[in-house]
């Protein structure tokens, strides 16, 4: 199960190291390897929570998700991505663009970081309405419930969260403009960037949100006409077949997914430039972290673990949601991607330990969250 599921990452991993050795030797092999460690530690939040949307889709979409949705995250944000902030940022076309990443690489690294503030407006504030529509929300599951049933409460107010963003926004952008460092446009230059940036975060979040949840919707009622299809097969005598999200409804789930991708990976793009600036080293490394993102996704989904751990999604979006502010503080101060990855590492592993607390919890009264415990092999 596992070489199945991993089999192409440690390919991918063999083959970028090997690729490195010969593109810069040993150092260029080290430099890949701390920044394959650097996206995995960074984007484990990103496996739990694209699992709890890949595994409403069926087979045909989870192998497109791993095929065509890797070639977009490897090639489309660890890539192509620096590259098209610099061509925006200095004004330059694409070849010009390239030519500059391989040539001029500190120049390159400068014109990345003066676009930051633009990168971490627009990725922070797409996670942020992620981890409020999260919290807002009703659940009959809930981790922190001290903090979580008063949060659902609130959340009956209509747009609350959209509202919550905004002035996280506003007070990031002014914040910004009267601290910003001068390196490049005034400060006002600076705070609009966050303003347009982060309201272009936001509008992308309600746009690919709204088609997604459209289409989830249209998949509610799909799964219900079958299920009555199913039990009438039953009284049949037939046997069952179970349905999942395809067609129109997994191709925009699938643009969600990307689009969500490509904000988790905003803080591992920026973070590699505080070990290399070599964008061909970037690629690799990167690459390697996103291969297994992508394949302990789909493994979180074929193993069942979200259904075992109940709360890791919850602390998923927890850690989704201190990213999210990590990213809005990086518009002014520097952050160590340690703590960073650290901070999503302990959410998760607390709302997992928490999950084991409970299975056992349940074990000893035998319910049925202890069977899926014992069953999980936990």
């Amino acid at each position: 199960m596992v070489l199945k599921t991993f089999g192409w990452s440690f390919a991918v991993t063999a083959l970028g190291l090997v690729a490195a050795i010969f593109y810069g030797g040993w150092a260029a092999f080290g430099v890949v390897a701390i920044l394959s460690i650097l996206e995995i530690s960074l984007s484990f939040d990103n496996a739990v929570v694209n699992a709890g949307i890949l595994k409403k889709m069926n087979a045909f979409w989870q192998k497109i998700f791993l095929t065509i949705g890797i070639l977009i995250a490897v090639f489309g944000m660890r890539l192509v991505f620096p590259v098209v902030i610099v061509a925006v940022s200095a004004s330059l076309g694409p070849i010009e663009a390239v030519d500059l990443a391989l040539t001029d690489k500190n120049r390159y690294q400068e014109l990345v970081t003066d676009a930051h503030p633009s990168i971490a407006a627009f990725g922070g504030m797409f996670l942020l309405m992620i981890f409020l529509d999260f919290i807002f929300e009703d659940r009959d599951i809930k981790w922190l419930g001290w903090l979580e049933r008063p949060l659902a409460k609130l959340g009956k107010v209509d747009m609350l969260s959209v509202c919550i963003a905004l002035i996280v926004l506003l007070i990031s952008a002014i914040t910004f403009g009267a601290h910003a460092h001068q390196h490049g446009g005034t400060h006002a230059d600076k705070a609009e960037t966050v303003l347009l940036s982060g309201i272009a975060g936001l509008i992308t979040y309600l746009v690919v949100g709204g088609l997604s949840g459209f289409f989830e919707d249209k998949l509610e009622e799909e799964e219900e006409r079958e299920h009555e299809a199913e039990e009438a097969a039953e009284r049949a005598g037939k046997p069952k077949s179970a349905v999942k999200l395809a067609g129109k409804a997994a191709f925009f789930m699938f643009l969600y997914l990307e689009v969500l991708d490509a904000s988790f990976s905003f803080d591992g793009v920026i973070g590699a430039f505080a070990i290399t600036n070599d964008i061909v080293l970037m690629a690799l490394g990167l690459g390697i972290g996103a291969m297994y993102v992508r394949s302990l996704t789909v493994y979180l989904v074929r193993e069942g673990t979200l259904d075992d751990y109940v709360y890791l999604e919850h602390g998923a979006h927890y850690a989704i949601g201190a990213l999210a502010i990590v990213l809005l503080v990086t518009i002014q101060y520097e952050i160590n991607e340690f703590i960073t990855g650290m901070i999503g590492v302990v959410l998760i592993g607390a709302s997992f330990w928490s999950s084991v607390r409970r299975n056992k919890r349940l074990a000893a009264a035998g319910g049925e969250g202890g069977k899926a415990e014992v069953s999980s092999g936990a």
